[in-house]
């Protein structure tokens, strides 16, 4: 007899004994009731002393590591370890769970601090970057995480006197942390030289910013600020591991034993020593102290609690126990008296009164004990130790009877006999041996029979048998005292056990899974008397079962508490109680147990017992005699949906992948391909593993689900719609009872339910976060406000969700075995069944749980399988469909009868009003009466009964049937082999989609000249497909065996299929019956190929790596491939039919000559020549860019090249397919991605011409059809996945600004490579050749003191500095000359009645005075800045907000981020780091400027509403598949807003945490068409101004187009400013000056009337980039990095700020003697600054870029070196041209006047300086030339004596050269006696110490020696400017460091006296002034 249920009686836990001290700090308090709370294993403890009790908090599932105890010390928070931790903050006086946070930290919380009003909690996790998280915790929410640190954090805590701030410390460092908004910016403290760098183990927070923190070392470190000011030395003699404040002061508690007590100011109080106390010993170590009052708790790494009373503090009070450190085996229980005895890997060994609940008595062995017994008469304990010995003591006393050592393992397990007279020793070298009691211990017998060590053994009452269980887990029997093994069962039957602890034999079969032969359990011990076993296993379970249990798999009762192993676990004598110990958590529990007839009384106590724990539904299987499953279900049982990368991960693994790959991303990629594709129509339905997911729309469209597309067919046009909000496998769908919304659950990492308007195609809601693998159910209530999900993680979790908020309710771990279904009460909400494997629940919702009830089955059936569940008429009844053909009628919980319905499973079930609709296995759908009594009709699914009208062909008839609706007339069907069938109640079928069966889908061909295709699947058919607008299945056939390839003859007419057996045969492409087979291979054929034009010759590519060449006219093999070393994947041949291009799983691309097969090496250059006829090929240099970065986890699978070369789409392993520009080179090649396949792409086929993409899903088995939309004029945005917009099919215009800010990608400075090409050994990793000097011994820089040698010269002339060189000691920025215009908009501002305004460039916030030029500047951000706005509201006068480039959004330092600050006095009010990944490129504040607005670059375009000045996230949600370029709040709303973007514009409500949104319609205008908008005004009445890329600007009535204000502007309009206090609005745009047009106008409020200006820049085009308004006055950003402001009244132009237009500035020179300095940029400009004016003097239109600009030496010429490789000397006084040459053919990159004047250096880009004598005139005649230089030339500097010239080049070698004949100088002794006239190369011995440690991917670019010769500037591709001394010859010099430029600063030089430095922007077109600050002499 199976134990068919759990026992029904219980155990409660009384007692734990121990207190977990060690890993483990500050985890001891007094609560508020005086009551101390600590936790031992998984368990909180809240113990009295008062009463002596102890209560439990049993919330958690593994060990308990950090608690935090509230400040009003009630509440209790609690962190575990696992897998998924989570904190519990419950509360100590009723251990009930207030709140659950999780979902956020891995591996563990290691830390718990409340602030000072209790409201937020921080938490630090165990994961790799130790997380930091900030927990609103009532609510159950994060408020804001960041990545701790590198290392362990060991405590951390708030700061009480500074609101938002924190302290953490950890592993050699600790961070002060501030939150602003939502930001965790950490600072790391500063040692210095006050104290070591060390490991800082515990702190508390002091007033005035004090820090006071304990050290590894015993010290205490005192920190201000977040610099160390003092330590106090030797606080501790060791590590301080606890710090404890209170109203008092602090206490510490060292490892040193000691607790000392320091006042508020950190003075000493007094020191208490517990090792000297009565109770203490050598070694105590303090875990933690907690001081109140006078009262001092102390708990120790030994698991002791101490409690001192001040002013007794000898005398420690000792009120918990435990064992020490090492595993804890042994346990034993006294026969006549409630006490347990306890040994431990500690050698103490225990004696615990289960009464008192104390520890009585403790003796010290010498070993470790791993085992216990006490004999019968209880006056001998026998303790087993771990070196092979055993001891027996007397109980009494604890004296030594004996100790005997006759082993040398160690001892597991001894018994007495129960006649008290013998001992048997169990030992791990796998023998027992028997000694005599009364004889002293004398050995009797041995047992020798087993083969592994002993884990337990019995003795039969009568004392004549053993039985041994062993690791082997085999059971053997022994007569005694002998030890004769005892084989004949017969004689064993008849024996009576006096105990069982046996874990294997028959009476315990039962405590085993089935099916499992893992030895987890570690201990049994049966209860004969109440007839029940309780076993411990590995997983800290203990367990309650029937005995005996003889069949596997029996029920039970589980309790949980213990960590891990529960490693012994005994009933007290009387059976009163449990005992269980567990070995890693060193504690003892002692559980009451409750009989059955007082369980019905006991329930009350014990409230803390979640049910679950309980319940008889945690059995790990069900009954034993279950009838097999059938086939179906067993199969969809065995798929879990796991994926080895999921979507999510991709992000993470790109980013991992790039840090391997540094330097492989080439800088010039192609960019995307024009075209993009359309998803058209998708060919097949998911019905092999869902059931129900096929349903009637409200209009009768048909929606369903494929791959990772949800579908809405419209069966009158063969239409498709389709949702692509999911990246992977949909295995569920729902629809709202309104018909009008779905719900569809994906598989996923984290896996999502999206909720869609069927109408709109639009989500309108995104959950997430709460399942795991995939949501394999959903189901709407019946007022379509909740919505219930289960997932197909291990527990199958449910969880209730208000989807409109997207908040989970509740939550509940639904049942071990597969659920298929959840179904929500139609009559109360607060109920739903969930049914599947063996399994029918009914739950309900209690807060934020769930409580279950199994279905109770009584006499009438078995425990079935259920696969499909509804309710019925009222809220008790139910229906359940069952795997075996019934159909279940439930009533409340209990079922009521069966009913036989079908031949097989019931699949699917649907109520109607009057009746019940079924469908099976069977291919039958019935329908039925109300109750099941009669079945009405039935329709068989057969071929026979197909309609006229069906778009396919049925495979088979009476395929399963698994989803069925109803509605409009018809019976919907959905079947296993993918089909949609519609029944006419009348009888005919219509098919209406179709798709492949179960099995993976390779091959695919498209014909020669018709829209068809053909597929071959695993499934065994090989199908032909009509792709134009019937899309229907034409054709098709089953085949003996699947195949994987298939292909068209050229001609059309035959159709080659290559078969797994390795056959293949060809058929008539229309009949599709049999020309000809062969049978040559034995593995799968891969890939089949007729040669082009007559198709003579037939390439077979099988996968055992051979290709065979068939003559097709003659049907004979005429050659074979041979040579590649894998499997082929893919063959080509070229346009002649004469070459097969072949790829090989081993990545190998090989040639092979045809007909014959000769492998053929063919370089890479000539391929590239040779025409094929095909390209399906994934490897070659040309296509070397659609491999991914994250290539190690994923395949390319499939190409293919439209037939004009122009486009390969390609298909991967994650379910992309992309596009790429033809031919692919360089790695990692942009593209256009598209996501609806789920996982494999297997193949993808452009059509014959090309006017399609067809694609197949191995896994998911669709067919997929897109159309390609050419290149005209779609505007491209960063590649993303392309759904393009349901409306608007056009393109939205172009125009090339706008496509250039659309596609500019943000680089973090962080990631910036290097901008210029560098190769070669970086100088910091470059070998030294030591020099001559060195050679003799002599050290280069140390002269002798007293030499003979003249002096060694300087190193740099240092020219017009006076006598005392003072070194530079800081740079602080003065001027920017620079606004960035060209990719950002709206982001000029007036501030102050306009004085001020305010703009960005690179990363700097600027305020300018309109009146002096001068600037301050806002300095925190990080990164590049994109977008500026000013909050208008009077009550935030002056506050600017301003959003930057960020990487991904991790939260972390790079992550991106908005702050909003105030302009005048620069302090930052908020930080807001947020989801956008990429950066931020539109922020707006709301109308009462407390709502901020931001928008992301990232792909999904997110929209953000936050309240800054909490930093809390409101709502968030994706904004657009486009660019967005501006998104702004209405000016009289803070809940409207408006974005617009790349054929975009959104009307946005903002309704409590959601956002909708309406498009803009255009439907009332004629042939209005939806244009890329580019910005936005407001008007009265909920008018909206939309400016166009056209020109036009749109006016919106709501969301209606009611007119189009025609060529407002000629080009596109960028920016519109709503006036707010007279409603006017001034728009800018792009034109071309003319008499009545002009870029920007003034227009009235309804944009009606206008009047124009006219920028006077002298530009061909203007082109406005951002306007604003203030008192008369017009301020005007434009393209061309110029402000302007304009007058209202005359019209007249001021240009405030101008700077160049086009980076990188290369080119820098600095006046010889003025103020002055010259920068060239790729802009064609040469521009003259003033510093003093603040101003640009002067420029000069070049026509071509220029590199590089000098300065002759006295200042009369100016040398430019251009591009084309010309360079041009002007005349400084006329700006005439002196002479131009063009020698060289590419680049200048450097040009020099020689000090002297005479010559003139040019270095190119062509590894070459030439030089020109410039006495000769003129014509610049070149005189010679320096030859080998190994690399381009970078810099080049002048000796002082214009006799040699030092060259840097882009090889990182420096070289030096005589002048004029360019001999290469090579003495190092001569070229250290050079002195130069100037320094700028970044490369030499005197400037190593520049190279940086992080500059892998990135370089130094440029640099400067002042003219002092003491000081060094440089440049880097980081962004940043660095300060150093001269020379610098060590590696990584100190310096300072300054922030400001975007990545890549091109050039710096000093100016004239070192006034100044002028450091050039590569990326921000930007020149930054910093002012030189001296030191003081």
């Amino acid at each position: 007899m199976a134990a068919r249920s759990a026992p029904s009686c219980h155990l409660r836990l009384e007692w734990v004994y121990g207190y977990r001290g060690h890993q483990c700090r500050n985890n001891l308090y007094y609560t508020a009731a005086k009551e101390i709370v600590y936790f031992v294993a998984g368990v909180g403890v809240v113990y009295s002393p008062r009463e002596h009790r102890q209560k439990f908090y049993r919330g958690h599932s593994d060990d308990i590591i950090s608690l935090a105890l509230h400040p009003e010390r009630v509440l209790v928070a609690t962190g575990q370890v696992g897998k998924e931790p989570y904190i519990c903050v419950w509360d100590s006086y009723t251990v009930q769970t207030i709140s659950v946070l999780k979902d956020v930290h891995t591996h563990g919380i290691a830390c718990l601090a409340f602030d000072l009003d209790g409201q937020r909690l921080v938490s630090v996790g165990l994961d790799s970057k130790n997380a930091v998280c900030v927990w609103d915790w009532k609510r159950g929410k994060m408020l804001s995480m960041a990545p701790g640190h590198t290392d362990r954090i060991f405590d951390i805590s708030w700061d009480l006197y500074q609101p938002n701030k924190l302290v953490s410390c950890g592993v050699k460092h600790i961070k002060f942390w501030s939150l602003c908004g939502n930001a965790l910016t950490p600072k790391r403290g500063v040692f210095g030289k006050t104290g070591d760098l060390q490991t800082i183990l515990c702190l508390a927070c002091a007033r005035d910013e004090l820090t006071y923190s304990g050290a590894l070392n015993g010290d205490i470190y005192v920190w201000k600020g977040i610099n160390l000011i003092r330590t106090i030395q030797g606080a501790h003699a060791a590590g301080i591991f606890s710090m404890n404040a209170c109203e008092e002061g602090f206490a510490t508690g060292g490892r040193d034993g000691c607790i000392r007590l320091w006042d508020l100011t950190f003075k000493p109080i007094t020191v208490i020593d517990l090792r000297e106390t009565d109770q203490g010993y050598k070694g105590l170590s303090v875990r933690s102290v907690c001081w109140r009052g006078d009262h001092i708790l102390v708990g120790t790494q030994d698991s002791e609690i101490f409690e001192i009373v001040v002013h007794e503090r000898n005398k420690p009070f000792l009120i918990m126990q435990g064992h020490c450190e090492g595993e804890l085996w042994a346990l034993a229980v006294h026969p006549t008296k409630p006490l347990a005895v306890t040994g431990s890997d500690d050698r103490s060994v225990r004696i615990w009164s289960l009464v008192d609940h104390a520890l009585i008595a403790r003796c010290n062995m010498e070993e470790p004990i791993r085992c216990a017994a006490v004999n019968v008469d209880g006056i001998h304990l026998a303790l087993g130790m771990k070196d092979g010995s055993f001891t027996v003591l007397r109980v009494r006393d604890m004296t030594e009877v004996v100790h005997i050592k006759d082993r040398k393992e160690a001892i597991h397990e001894l018994k007495y006999s129960p006649d008290g007279t013998y001992l048997a020793v169990g030992c791990n070298d796998s023998s027992v041996d028997i000694y005599g009691v009364a004889q002293r211990y004398k050995k009797v017998g041995e047992c020798a029979g087993s083969l592994s060590f002993i884990t337990h053994l019995d003795w039969s009452s009568d004392s004549r048998y053993l039985q041994t269980n062993d690791g082997n887990g085999k059971r053997l029997f022994y007569r005694m005292p002998g030890g004769k093994e005892v084989t004949n069962k017969e004689e064993i039957k008849g024996v009576h056990w006096a105990s069982w602890t046996c874990v294997s034999g028959l009476e315990v079969n039962g405590i085993w899974p089935k099916y499992s032969d893992i030895n987890d359990i570690n201990s049994v011990d049966g209860n004969y008397i109440g007839q029940v076993l309780v076993t411990a296993d590995d997983y800290g379970i203990i367990k309650l079962f029937r005995y005996p249990c003889l069949r596997k798999g029996a029920k039970f009762k589980k309790y949980i508490g213990h960590s891990a192993h529960v490693t012994n676990v005994r009933w007290s004598h009387d059976y009163q109680w449990v005992i269980s110990i567990g070995g890693a958590d060193h504690s003892v529990f002692q559980w009451k147990f409750i009989p059955e007839r007082k369980l019905k009384d006991a329930l009350h106590i014990a409230p803390q017992e979640s049910l679950a724990d309980s319940n008889s539904d945690e059995s790990d299987s069900d009954l034993s005699d279950v009838p097999e499953l059938d086939s179906e279900i067993e199969q969809e049982t065995q798929l879990t949906y796991r994926r080895q990368v999921y979507k999510e991960d991709l992000p993470q693994l790109k980013e991992q992948c790039k840090e391997k790959q540094k330097s492989a991303t080439s800088k010039g990629r192609e960019r995307a391909p024009g075209n993009s594709i359309r998803l058209h129509f998708v060919h097949g339905y998911r019905g092999y593993d869902c059931r129900s997911n096929l349903f009637y729309t409200q209009i009768g469209e048909i929606v369903y689900h494929v791959a990772a597309v949800g579908v809405i067919y419209n069966r009158q046009q063969n239409t498709q719609r389709f949702y692509l909000g999911h990246d992977d496998d949909i295995l569920c769908l729902a629809i709202h009872p309104l018909k009008d919304y779905v719900a569809t659950g994906q598989v996923g990492r984290d896996p999502s339910i999206h909720i869609w308007d069927t109408e709109t195609i639009k989500p309108l809601s995104i959950l997430k976060g709460y399942h795991q693998y995939g949501v394999c159910a959903v189901d709407f209530s019946a007022d379509g406000k909740r919505l219930a999900s289960v997932g197909i993680d291990d527990s199958h979790t449910i969880v209730l969700w208000d989807w409109k908020k997207g908040e989970k309710l509740s939550m509940a771990r639904g049942s071990k075995d597969k659920i298929f279904v959840v179904k929500m009460n139609p009559y109360v909400p607060d109920k739903l069944i969930t049914a599947g494997i063996k399994h029918m629940k009914f739950w309900r919702r209690a807060g934020g749980g769930l409580i279950g009830r199994k279905g109770y089955i009584g006499t009438l059936g078995k425990n079935d399988t259920m696969m499909c569940a509804v309710y019925g008429w009222t809220e008790e009844m139910a229906f359940s469909g069952t795997s075996t053909g019934d159909v279940c009628i439930w009533r409340d919980v209990f079922l009521v009868k069966t009913v036989k319905a079908h031949d097989g499973p019931v699949f699917s079930m649907h109520a109607l009003e009057k009746g019940f609709v079924t469908g099976g296995k069977d291919g039958v759908v019935a329908l039925w009466d109300d109750s099941f009594e009669r079945c009405l009709k039935t329709y068989a699914i057969k071929r026979a009964a197909l309609a006229p009208g069906s778009k396919g062909l049925l495979l088979e008839d009476n395929p399963s049937i698994r989803a069925i609706s109803l509605g409009h007339g018809h019976i919907l069907v959905g079947t296993k082999n993918g089909e949609i069938l519609e029944v006419d109640k009348s009888g005919p079928v219509t098919l209406l989609v179709q798709g492949h069966m179960e099995g993976e889908v390779w091959g695919l061909a498209t014909h020669p000249y018709l829209p068809i295709c053909a597929t071959v699947s695993d499934d065994k058919t090989l199908r032909i497909w009509d792709l134009s607008p019937s899309h229907c299945m034409l054709a098709v056939r089953k085949l003996k065996k699947g195949g994987r390839c298939c292909c068209f003859s050229p001609d059309g007419k035959a159709l080659a299929v290559g078969l797994n057996d390795g056959s293949f045969l060809m058929a008539n492409a229309d009949t599709l019956e049999d020309l000809v087979s062969f049978h040559h291979r034995k593995d799968i054929i891969s890939d089949i190929r007729f040669s082009p034009g007559s198709g003579k010759y037939l390439a077979v590519a099988s996968h055992d790596s051979f290709i065979d060449i068939y003559n097709v006219m003659s049907s004979k093999r005429v050659g074979i491939c041979k040579g590649a070393t894998s499997c082929i994947t893919h063959i080509d041949w070229d346009i002649r039919g004469k070459l097969l291009q072949v790829n090989t799983g081993a990545k190998e691309q090989l040639f092979f000559e045809a007909p014959r097969g000769k492998k053929q090496t063919i370089p890479n250059v000539e391929v590239e020549k040779i025409s094929w006829a095909s390209w399906t090929s994934v490897l070659g240099l040309c296509c070397e860019g659609i491999w991914p970065v994250i290539g190690e986890v994923t395949e390319v699978t499939a190409s293919c090249l439209t037939s004009d070369k122009m486009v390969l789409a390609t298909g991967d392993d994650l379910g992309f397919v992309k596009l790429f520009k033809y031919p692919a080179k360089g790695k990692f090649g942009k593209f256009k991605r598209y996501v609806a396949h789920s996982t494999h792409v297997t193949n993808v086929r452009w059509t014959y011409d090309d006017s399609m993409l067809v694609t197949l899903g191995g896994a998911d088995m669709s067919l997929m059809v897109w159309t390609n939309e050419m290149e005209s004029y779609r505007e491209r945005r960063p590649c993303d996945s392309e759904e393009s917009d349901v409306d608007s099919e056009e393109g939205g215009g172009y125009d090339s600004d706008v496509t250039r800010e659309n596609e500019i990608s943000y680089t973090i400075r962080a990631l910036s490579t290097n901008i210029r090409p560098m190769f070669g050994i970086k100088p910091h990793l470059q070998q030294k050749e030591p020099s001559a000097d060195e050679r003799q011994g002599v050290v280069r820089g140390s002269r002798p003191p007293v030499s003979r040698a003249p002096p060694q010269p300087e190193k740099l002339q240092t020219n017009n500095v006076g006598k005392k060189k003072r070194p530079i000691e800081d740079l602080v920025l003065e001027l920017i000359f620079g606004y960035r215009g060209r990719d950002c908009r709206n982001n000029v501002h007036y501030l102050n009645d306009g004085d001020d305004i305010i703009y960005h460039t690179a990363s700097v916030g600027i305020l300018h005075n309109v009146a002096t030029g001068t600037q301050s500047f806002y300095q925190e951000h990080n990164d590049d800045i994109l977008c500026l706005t000013v909050n208008q509201h009077p009550k935030f006068i002056n506050i600017v907000a301003t959003g930057q480039v960020g990487d991904s959004a991790d939260m972390s330092a790079t992550a991106p981020s908005i702050h909003i600050w105030d302009a005048v006095s620069k302090q930052t009010l908020s930080v807001l780091r947020c989801y956008h990944s990429k950066g931020v490129c539109s922020v707006s504040f709301s109308a009462t400027g407390k709502l901020l607005l931001s928008v992301g670059l990232d792909p999904e375009h997110t929209i953000t509403i936050w309240r800054w000045q909490e930093g809390a996230k409101i709502a968030s949600r994706a904004g657009h598949n486009q660019r967005i370029f501006v998104a702004e709040f209405r000016p009289d709303s803070d809940t409207q807003f408006v974005s617009v973007g790349v054929k975009h514009v959104k009307f946005w409500t903002l309704a409590g945490r959601a956002l909708l949104s309406k498009k803009g319609l255009l439907s009332t205008l004629e042939d209005a068409r939806m244009q890329t908008m580019l910005a936005v005004a407001f008007g009265a009445n909920n008018l909206t101004f939309t400016g166009t890329i056209s020109g036009d600007v749109c006016v919106w009535k709501d969301h209606i187009l009611c007119r189009v204000v025609a060529r407002a502007h000629n080009g596109p309009v960028f920016a519109m400013y709503t006036t707010l206090r007279d409603g006017l609005i001034v728009t800018g745009g792009k034109e071309r000056p003319s008499k009545e047009g002009g870029a920007v106008k003034l227009w009235d409020q309804e944009l009606r009337r206008c009047r124009a200006f006219r920028l006077e820049t002298g530009q061909a085009t203007d082109c406005v980039r951002s306007v604003c308004r203030g008192k008369g006055k017009i301020l005007v950003g434009t393209r061309n990095a110029e402000i302007i402001e304009v007058g209202e009244k005359n019209a007249a132009c001021n240009i405030l700020v101008s700077g160049h237009v086009d980076g990188p500035i290369w080119g820098l020179a600095t006046h010889p003697s003025r103020d002055f300095f010259l920068s060239a940029a790729e802009d064609g400009t040469v521009r003259l600054w003033d510093i003093a004016d603040k101003k640009m003097l002067n420029k000069v239109n070049l026509g071509h870029a220029a590199r590089t600009v000098c300065y002759s030496p006295e200042g009369d010429m100016v040398a430019i070196g251009m591009k084309n490789g010309e360079f041009i000397i002007l005349l400084v006084s006329s700006l005439k041209i002196w002479g131009k040459k063009r020698d060289r053919r590419c680049a200048i990159h450097d040009i020099r006047f020689s000090p002297d004047s005479r010559y003139l250096a040019v270095g190119s880009s062509e590894n070459s300086v030439d030089f020109y004598d410039l006495t000769l005139g003129p014509t610049l005649n070149r005189i010679s030339y320096c030859k080998d230089i190994p690399s381009f030339v970078i810099q080049m500097d002048f000796s002082a004596d214009s006799r040699y010239l030092q060259v840097s080049s882009g090889c990182y070698k420096r070289l030096v050269y005589e002048v004029p004949s360019g001999k290469h100088l090579l003495d190092h002794a001569a070229i250290d006696r050079i002195t130069w006239a100037t320094w700028t190369s970044i490369v030499g011995d005197e400037v190593l110490g520049i190279w940086s440690r992080h500059a892998e991917k990135a370089d130094v670019n440029c640099a400067c020696v002042s003219h002092s010769g003491i000081s060094l500037v440089t440049g880097d591709d980081f962004g940043m400017v660095k300060l150093f001394d001269f020379p610098c010859p060590e590696k990584f010099a100190k310096h300072k460091r300054f922030l400001g430029h975007s990545p890549h600063v091109t050039n710096i030089r000093f100016t004239n006296g070192d006034r100044h430095v002028i450091s050039a922007g590569g990326d921000d077109c930007s020149l930054f002034v910093w002012k030189c600050v001296h030191m003081p002499h």
